[in-house]
């Protein structure tokens, strides 16, 4: 997310009714991104199936979108302070209808996974102008009731997109197989983007940053050396040259924290605000932010492997499964900002976490315990457990860990934050090859006995999940104890929102 002016649009904006349009349409384009990511974990058996992707292909499929639109987001943010949000919001809508077409036509692997990457990237510019549109069409008094309607579009983002993506896939409209899950985004963009030009005003920065591009590119070279590998190695036999890029990757990040700091010597706009980390609790709480970002990135993946390649089912019983999952996350994040931080703090955020570590094993004991005979029923209880345990963190956590942030760093911390959730989604994904695909025994495959492979492969998955899950307590304890309003902002200098809700992935 990107810094924005904080000064209030005139009375006759704000009483334009025009803006409800604007609105409905930077909110569509939240919902897009949204789905986009839970409607294509449900199909992967089917993208598998029809266009033979191998597991590492399928892993692309996933880790190609969070890496581009984890690279992307701050600088797609500045862009918009730049040239303006309006235009920019517009290019990035274009560039994603235009890869979803991409991604819907796509026969071959590699292509399928090229159009993510482009969708991921155009998704990064589309995103960061939905909140900063906000900031400059509604007054201040508005703005509480607009960020409440985007927490109810989250939460039916998480419910409608598997349980979408099933039906899209078991329909099979037209003999599209999995194709309409990126097909149905085109009248959805072609729509928003004739409304967009219609609805929304323009508006940009009015000090607005430079790009650091050789940030971007050692940021996300640092990332491509680490994933890359990680996620291609076991299929090479872990090569040395793997071995060599992943140590290489950290002499990289070095780089970037040294150029960093030059930049900010030198005109004051790196691309990431390293004085942020002197923050006790504010880097505590990234490290927060990445763990909880890997250990979703590993479960939701391999969650869905188990149930359609493992247990056979179908993409509609397995969407339909994971409602008690949405339900609890759904539920849990009402309370937990209204009723129970306030009251409780950080607590609540540890509860959450205990609650998830809990749902999981109580998941590992009854993957055991049922085998291939396991019910959707059966796997209710967990999911429902580990849904309580996500929604008591996913909600407040962006608010407690920025509380202790100056305020006028604010805006620079809720970009940082977001990107370092879908840094560490796309960490997660490339860990997949390790956590899930070394366990999973490919003869007992072969030979017919899918679903006992693939449960062992799960168990040991969601094993690293509990292990990440406990970082996840432990970086919890240096949060603050109580949520509090941010450091006020130094004399003379412009104050900034001190909290914006982020996009959930």
């Amino acid at each position: 997310m990107t810094t924005t002016a904080t000064t209030d649009p005139p009375l006759e904006g704000a009483a334009d009714r025009r803006r409800w349009l604007a609105l409905a349409v930077v909110m569509t384009a939240s919902f897009m991104d949204l789905v986009d990511v839970t409607i294509v974990n449900i199909a992967m058996p089917s993208i598998q199936q029809d266009i033979g992707a191998s597991f590492s292909i399928l892993q692309w499929i996933t880790e190609g979108y969070a890496l581009a639109f984890a690279a992307g987001l701050i600088t797609g943010g500045r862009l918009g302070d730049i040239y303006g949000r309006r235009r920019v919001f517009l290019l990035g809508m274009g560039g994603f209808t235009l890869a979803s077409m991409l991604c819907g036509i796509a026969g071959d692997p590699q292509l399928l996974v090229a159009a993510r990457v482009l969708q991921g990237a155009t998704a990064a510019l589309m995103v960061p102008q939905v909140l900063a549109i906000v900031h400059a069409t509604f007054p201040a008094h508005e703005r509480g009731k607009v960020f409440g309607m985007f927490g109810a579009i989250v939460g039916l983002g998480a419910v409608s997109g598997p349980i979408l993506g099933a039906l899209l896939t078991q329909w099979n409209l037209f003999g599209l197989e999995w194709r309409p899950i990126f097909l149905v985004n085109l009248p959805v963009g072609i729509a928003g983007l004739i409304l967009g030009r219609t609805f929304i005003s323009e508006s940009k920065a009015p000090q607005a940053l430079k790009l650091d591009l050789v940030g971007v590119v050692l940021a996300t070279g640092g990332v491509l050396m680490l994933l890359y590998p990680l996620t291609q190695g076991r299929e090479h036999g872990w090569p040395l040259w793997g071995n060599l890029c992943m140590a290489g990757s950290v002499l990289v990040f070095a780089a970037f924290v040294l150029y960093e700091r030059h930049k900010t010597c030198k005109d004051g706009s790196p691309l990431v605000e390293l004085s942020l980390f002197k923050v006790k609790s504010f880097a505590a709480g990234i490290g927060v932010e990445l763990a909880f970002g890997i250990a979703c990135g590993i479960f939701f993946l391999i969650w869905t492997l188990y149930m359609q390649i493992g247990l056979g089912w179908s993409p509609l019983r397995a969407g339909l499964t994971g409602i008690p999952f949405s339900i609890g996350v759904s539920v849990a994040a009402g309370i937990s900002v209204q009723k129970l931080v306030p009251r409780f703090g950080r607590k609540v955020l540890q509860a959450g976490a205990v609650a998830m570590m809990a749902g999981v094993m109580l998941y590992i004991w009854e993957s055991h315990h049922f085998g291939t005979d396991i019910q959707p029923w059966q796997m209710a209880l967990p999911l429902i457990v580990m849904g309580l345990g996500m929604g008591l963190i996913v909600a407040p956590l962006t608010e407690t860990v920025i509380a202790k942030v100056p305020q006028e760093h604010s805006g620079s911390a809720s970009g940082l934050i977001n990107t370092t959730q879908q840094l560490g989604n796309a960490v997660g994904l490339g860990l997949v090859s390790v956590a899930f695909f070394n366990a999973l025994d490919e003869r007992a495959v072969a030979q017919g006995r899918a679903g006992q492979a693939f449960g062992e492969a799960f168990r040991h998955g969601m094993w690293w999940v509990a292990g990440v899950l406990a970082v996840v307590l432990a970086l919890m304890f240096v949060l603050p104890r109580k949520s509090a309003a941010p450091a006020p902002a130094a004399e003379g200098e412009p104050a900034e929102p001190a909290k914006e809700p982020l996009a959930a992935h």
